[in-house]
């Protein structure tokens, strides 16, 4: 099992790339217009949060597997976030990569429906009717996750 941690950070490495062009070509008109043919220019800083989301998700499975800890379908996102926290509170994995975890998810929530969360929470996001509006999410996710990637490649070392 020791090996599939490296194709977990594989997938998380792909994860972050894709967010980031997500994020380059929600940013670039000229791009979308000219390179891609897109008429009407969009956003898609959804898909920015959804696979920052997916790094920090496979980053942990990887960080798990590397300890032998194996999770699974049905709700292997859950038991993946779970297993993850119980590492956090016995001290083996710093609390902020699980404040980052807990930022994503929330975000990922409200805008893929992967978990239940309280309206409010819910609200922040969804409810917001222009894509511009997620850009700060967005960027926020990116970094969080680079910053989560970055410190589970350590943590497997």
């Amino acid at each position: 099992m020791d090996l599939n941690y490296n194709l977990y950070l594989e997938r998380a490495n792909n994860e972050i790339k894709f967010a980031d062009i997500a994020l380059i070509v929600s940013n670039s008109k000229d791009l979308q217009v000219n390179i891609f043919k897109i008429e009407q220019p969009e956003t898609y800083y959804s898909s920015v949060i959804s696979h920052a989301y997916y790094c920090i998700f496979y980053s942990a499975k990887a960080y798990l597997a590397k300890k032998r800890i194996k999770t699974e379908a049905p709700e292997e996102h859950k038991k993946t976030y779970n297993e993850f926290r119980k590492l956090v509170f016995q001290g083996i994995v710093d609390k902020e990569l699980l404040k980052i975890y807990d930022d994503i998810i929330v975000k990922a929530d409200t805008l893929l429906g992967i978990f239940k969360v309280e309206k409010k929470k819910r609200g922040e996001f969804t409810y917001q009717k222009l894509s511009q509006a997620n850009l700060e999410p967005a960027n926020k996710s990116l970094e969080n996750a680079k910053t989560f990637l970055k410190h589970i490649k350590k943590l497997c070392e």
